[in-house]
Parts: structure tokens; C-alpha cells; sequence
């Protein structure tokens, strides 16, 4: 199996990388690319986008790329590759994005990526820092993540979901915000599992493990 990190220039893969080496080493899950070669892209059996950033820039840089859009968008719409979208790249599953103008995303979610406004003006914008998921939607990947669980996020802007059973499961934060969402073959964590410790480490590997 060949497992997919792809590389546009939205951030340090390297946390990422080596998660997913680790997991994938340890389940005998297949070999790790870091590329951005859309006909590598193309072929793999399981996709990873990670992002950091705006959404926006994200989007461009992906488009920037001769032909990448097009090949993930191939491998998972169709032929139901197996696809994890990290932070910005769960955003971009999204219909639509809307920090600091309106860019379409995916549209593999029904939803909305905004800015987060807590009811407790207390509360900083990013939201920086562990919290404890709390479960919606019992899926394949969850298996042996429980609500209470950490998780570490990096983020201002959330996607909010029309479809309730695309949300898997949310933290607290002056209100509901969305943590993970996923329906077919398609899973996104707005946290980063690859620095979340042992509920990351066992997402990442169920991931790797599923079979949709």
C-alpha cells in the first residue's frame, strides 16, 4: 500500500511525517511519499493533506500546482481512495471557506468554514492548545478514542457542518466547534493528530488500517 503526505508548501511536514512512518511502520500499513507529483497522487491507496495557515493561501498553493487538485480529487471522489485532510486540509472539505474572503472548497462537507466567536469574550482567538474531544458520530477511525481524550489545536476558523452525521465529534469552546468531520471514504481532523499524543498516534493508525 502507498500512503500519500502531500507536499504544496503549507507548512512543516515534518511532525507529520514522522507520525505516520511510525504508525505506518507499526502496522505493517505500506510505504510513506511526501510529493506533490500529481500522478503519484493519482495512483496512491491512502491520501493525507495536511495545511497551516489561511485558507485561502492553502487553496492557491494547491491550485498552483499543475494538475495536483485534479489527481486528489480523481483518487477520492473517483475511486474512493481513503483521504485524512489535517487542519486547513479538513477545511478545504468544506463547500466553502470564508477567512478574509469567500473560496470554495471541496464541497465534500456540507458546510462552512468561519471564524470561531466564543460566547466568552474571555476566551482567545486562536483557540491554542489540548482539549478534550467529545464524540458525535461512532466511526471506524475513532476506534479506541473516547470522549475526554486530548487533542492539540492551532486554529481561529472552524468548519460548521448542515449535515449532523458529518460531525463526528466536537470540543467545548465558548460553544460547539467542530473537531472532526468525515462521511465515504473521507476523514478530517481540524486538530493535529501528529501532535496529539496517544488519541493522535491511534487515529492516525486506524486511518491507516481502515477499510472503507
Amino acid at each position: 500500500m502507498t500512503i500519500v503526505l502531500i507536499d504544496y508548501d503549507a507548512g512543516n511536514l515534518h511532525s507529520a511525517e514522522k507520525a505516520l512512518q511510525r504508525m505506518a511502520a507499526e502496522g505493517d500499513a505500506g510505504d510513506l511519499i511526501v510529493t506533490a507529483d500529481p500522478e503519484t497522487v493519482a495512483r496512491a491507496d491512502r491520501i493525507v493533506l495536511p495545511g497551516d495557515g489561511a485558507f485561502p493561501a492553502c487553496r492557491r498553493g494547491l491550485q498552483a500546482i499543475d494538475g495536483l487538485e485534479d489527481a486528489i480529487l480523481h483518487a477520492v471522489e473517483d475511486k474512493g481512495r481513503p483521504f485524512l485532510g489535517i487542519c486547513v486540509g479538513m477545511q478545504m472539505m468544506a463547500r466553502l471557506g470564508l477567512e478574509y474572503e469567500e473560496v470554495a472548497g471541496f464541497g465534500w462537507i456540507d458546510g462552512v468554514v468561519d471564524r470561531i466567536a466564543p460566547d466568552d469574550p474571555a476566551l482567545k482567538i486562536p483557540h491554542m492548545g489540548w482539549n478534550d474531544l467529545k464524540i458525535d458520530v461512532q466511526h471506524p477511525v475513532l476506534e479506541g478514542i473516547s470522549s475526554g481524550d486530548h487533542a492539540y489545536f492551532v486554529h481561529s476558523y472552524a468548519m460548521r457542518v448542515s449535515t449532523p452525521a458529518h460531525r463526528l465529534a466536537h470540543v467545548a469552546y465558548g460553544g460547539d466547534v467542530t473537531a472532526i468531520v468525515g462521511r465515504d471514504t473521507m476523514i478530517g481532523t481540524q486538530f493535529h493528530p501528529e501532535k496529539s499524543q496517544s488519541a493522535g498516534l491511534r487515529l492516525i493508525a486506524n486511518f491507516l488500517a481502515w477499510r472503507p
